[in-house]
């Protein structure tokens, strides 16, 4: 279902059709602002992820550990349902989410076990 247009983004032409306004509303760029810094909190949070699964990775090499870890994998989306249920989030989505997220972390591990290197190396 289609969201409507807030009433603060619409305004009249001449020939009274509607349009979207391209005039910066203050609250708008204000709140616009705010999901930059968030989305970028976000993106500096996946990178720390996955370089932590870079450390895990030189160590599942060295230690002779298996790179798939199921049981674990379990622990991180039932953590991320229970997170879902708690805030008003969709748990559908948090579990799409971390799918992509677990995909690409057991792709980079995979990566660093079978090119054998390390982070000093």
């Amino acid at each position: 279902m289609l969201m409507p247009i807030p009433e603060d983004l619409v305004v009249i032409s001449k020939d009274d059709s509607a349009h979207t306004t391209t005039t910066p509303n203050p609250d708008l760029e204000f709140l616009r602002s705010k999901l930059d810094d968030i989305d970028w909190r976000l993106l500096e949070c996946v990178h720390e992820r996955i370089s932590c699964c870079v450390d895990i990775a030189d160590l599942k090499r060295r230690d002779g550990i298996a790179m798939m870890a199921p049981h674990r994998i379990a622990v991180v989306q039932e953590r991320a349902a229970q997170y879902a249920a708690d805030h008003d989030i969709d748990g559908d989505f948090l579990r799409r989410l971390y799918d992509l997220v677990i995909a690409e972390t057991c792709r980079v591990e995979d990566l660093v076990i079978s090119a054998g290197l390390t982070r000093a190396e």
